[in-house]
């Protein structure tokens, strides 16, 4: 018997606490002799700490202590990496880093002394261009020191099949370098018919969650910490606490909350800090960011630039593409530029190739993943240079795309295959879709489309299933939930064991007692926790088996698992509950082993997952103003497992990359000031902004993921900017190179002018 749970739309479990505002989120603990921290901000970019006066906020009746960068940081260069980086202490590189925590009794009494705290800054240079920043002459943000955190960036200069760049022998503001070649590109320019020179540009775009970062930290007797926190990955999220406060891992436990959005940017920024702070003043602190210091300090999205050009020939042939793409890191290395550039060459099979990328230091907050960290830039840029090159030589731009897709087999730009992709199945169904076959011209009106995907994620995990004294079954897991993979977790664990989904528990524990599992991003929770869940229920189906198997006297294969029983095949009468099963087994006495079953994999082949979309536009040539008017998604899912969860997620990731195509980026002035750090100035688009979305879910099964799944998260945020911005294109007959894609820069195209 199977209970067929799988490909049903089962509703996410989670989802009506959260509609009913029963979730308990970070902010919602309240812990006996519980202090309250706010920070104190540097209103500058670039500038030398000379002083920090705390008498005046000391002196606030409940201001419990004051602490800065000289009370928390070791002796020695400051650290390279955001969430080590506790407090500023000798100068700031960005601004709204933060200089010092005030903790107080109350929150109120800690942000009223925070604006107490008097500093003395002598301001520095700062670079905000990063352009400007790879100059050799620009301010350097720090030192370039290739020893700790600096030899792991140097590092990082190799990649599989790419040419080793000394970052040593660039400016210093250049932290990392990588290149990708193959072939010979001037011979191949030399063989196309047309050859196309463009400069895209995409901004910083924040991911713009619902919920601010929160921390509570918690002092142990043994000189542990506990930390209760809003955070995607608990194990990551340790290790680099511990690592930071100096302990051992096991003297740090993270306790995950339901993270109120995340998208990418909650994976470890407050802990370190809060944490040092508990510590020290050995009580319990808690804090909470504003949406204000979310703009400030947090890990957005980088900016990106891509110089690119590319020919084909008359045949539809892609010749050759060659790039130059730099990364506005912030003011700390980190930036994806291995992934930018792989699926910037990769997604079509170019002739030759010569991919380089830079990633730069300036004076902006340090940037962070946003689902599917650097890759919707790159898709902006190469699926709008493929368009016009298509449409340049009068061939159908889909058609191009069909005939130079990466299939199975193909080498990417480092020179490793790609695993079984689905690419040109989504191809040929957006080639039969209505959408696209019943274009036609009108006035002011565009159709685009743009292909993108994301390679998948891979990472070792396990998991555990239980029987309980009740019949029912706990997963126990370490992965956190924030897009509903709890309940497709759920749903595999109940189609191996023949159960209802209802008898199906799943606990997420702290980090000190779950079993491991990486972060909850990378489209990988489904792919890999999947299979350790379906792994560790198949162990502990064959171990009920065996029990019933010796109380009933047949064998194994004789049994079969129905109605919350295991009975005997042809037998209906000769049966044994799952609750007599946990008697046997969970009692004084008894004669059985619990039944206990661990799943453990190494996942070492992605799955990738690609995504394509078709946008319909018109746009108003008087104002610049772009009327989507209608969008569909068209993915490939591998199996989707609970297809309203896959759904979902496509819904989701279309919506944020309507963002990127129209509404949002962080803007700063020349001198490193924030322009609109608050949602009353953050474009966000709005319902009314987008259409009705179609879906339509391409399954091309994995060999490797549970049941044929592929991660789902990643790939549909990925080509939105670029088929509207190719949609916008056939309406007006100029293109806008810029995100995102505003009236003005729209008025711009039209006129031949440019806009900052």
């Amino acid at each position: 018997m199977t209970t067929a749970l799988l490909g049903k739309p089962l509703k996410r479990r989670d989802a009506e606490p959260k509609v009913r505002g029963e979730a308990r989120y970070t902010d919602d603990l309240h812990i006996p002799g519980l202090l309250h921290a706010r920070l104190v901000t540097s209103p500058h970019a670039h500038a030398r700490i000379v002083r920090i006066d705390t008498r005046a906020a000391s002196q606030l009746p409940g201001v419990v202590a004051i602490l800065t960068g000289q009370d928390l940081l070791p002796p020695g260069p400051e650290p390279a990496e955001r969430a080590r980086h506790l407090l500023a202490r000798d100068k700031v590189i960005f601004a709204g880093q933060p200089v010092a925590v005030v903790v107080a009794d109350s929150p109120y009494t800690a942000a009223d002394a925070a604006e107490l705290v008097a500093v003395e800054y002598e301001e520095l240079p700062a670079v905000v261009d990063p352009l400007e920043a790879m100059r050799p002459d620009a301010p350097a943000i720090r030192p370039k020191e290739l020893e700790g955190e600096w030899a792991e960036a140097g590092m990082h200069a190799t990649v599989s099949g790419g040419e080793e760049l000394d970052v040593r022998r660039l400016p210093a503001n250049v932290t990392n370098a990588v290149r990708f070649h193959r072939g010979d590109v001037t011979q191949g320019f030399a063989s196309a018919d047309l050859v196309i020179e463009r400069t895209y540009r995409t901004p910083f775009v924040h991911q713009s969650y619902l919920e601010p970062h929160a921390s509570v930290a918690v002092p142990r007797p043994d000189g542990g910490v506990t930390v209760y926190t809003s955070t995607q990955g608990m194990f990551y999220c340790r290790n680099v606490t511990a690592t930071t406060l100096g302990l051992p891992h096991e003297q740090v436990t993270i306790v995950p909350m339901e993270v109120g959005g995340g998208f990418g940017g909650k994976t470890v920024l407050l802990e370190p800090l809060v944490a040092a702070v508990a510590l020290r003043l050995d009580r319990p602190v808690k804090l909470v960011l504003t949406r204000t210091e979310e703009f400030l300090l947090a890990t957005p999205a980088p900016a990106a630039i891509f110089e690119l050009r590319g020919g084909i020939r008359r045949d539809g042939t892609l010749a050759a593409l060659s790039a130059r793409v730099i990364f506005d890191s912030g003011a700390y290395p980190g930036a994806p530029v291995n992934i930018a550039l792989l699926l910037l060459g990769g997604t079509y099979r170019w002739e030759h190739l010569d991919l380089i990328g830079y990633e730069v230091l300036t004076n902006k907050p340090g940037t962070g993943a946003y689902r599917a960290p650097g890759v919707p830039q790159a898709i902006f840029a190469v699926e709008q240079l493929v368009d016009e090159l298509a449409r340049g030589i009068g061939l159908d731009p889909l058609e191009v795309r069909l005939r130079n897709a990466s299939r199975t087999g193909d080498l990417q730009p480092n020179g490793v295959p790609w695993p079984p992709i689905g690419l040109v199945e989504v191809l040929e169904r957006a080639r039969e879709h209505p959408l696209w076959r019943a274009r036609e011209k009108r006035p002011n009106e565009g159709w685009g489309l743009a292909v993108g995907g994301w390679p998948g994620g891979i990472e070792p995990c396990a998991a555990n299933v239980r029987l309980n004294h009740d019949g029912t079954f706990t997963v126990t897991l370490g992965a956190v939930d924030i897009t509903g993979t709890h309940t497709v977790l759920a749903m595999i664990a109940a189609e191996v064991l023949e159960q209802p989904v209802e008898r199906i528990r799943i606990a997420l524990l702290p980090s000190d007692a779950a079993p491991y599992a990486g972060m909850s991003g990378g489209s990988k929770i489904t792919y890999t926790v999947g299979l350790a869940v379906k792994a560790a229920a198949e162990e502990a189906r064959r171990q009920l088996l065996e029990i019933a198997a010796s109380e009933l006297e047949v064998a194994p294969e004789d049994l079969a698992l129905v109605d919350g029983a295991v009975r005997v095949r042809g037998f209906p009468d000769r049966q044994l509950t799952l609750e007599r099963i946990a008697a046997l087994c969970m009692a004084f006495g008894g004669r059985y082993a619990p039944v206990y079953g661990t799943g453990r994999v190494a996942v070492t082949q992605q799955s990738p997952g690609f995504d394509l979309q078709i946008a319909h536009v018109r746009v108003d040539p008087e104002t610049g103003e772009v009327h989507l008017l209608d969008l569909v998604a068209i993915q490939d899912v591998g199996r989707a497992l609970n297809p309203a969860l896959v759904e979902e997620q496509v819904h989701g990731g279309v919506g944020q990359g309507v963002g990127w195509a129209l509404h949002e980026a962080m803007r700063w002035d020349a001198n490193g000031q924030p322009l609109n750090p608050t949602f009353l100035d953050y474009d966000l688009p709005k319902a009314s902004h987008l259409p009705a979305i179609g879906v339509e879910l391409v399954e091309v099964p994995s060999p490797i993921g549970p049941f044929g799944a592929k991660g789902v998260g990643e790939p549909p945020v990925v080509p939105t900017a670029a088929a509207i911005a190719n949609a916008i294109a056939e309406a007006i007959g100029v293109r806008v190179t810029e995100l995102p894609i505003t009236p003005e820069r729209v008025r711009a195209a039209l006129q031949g002018a440019s806009v900052s």
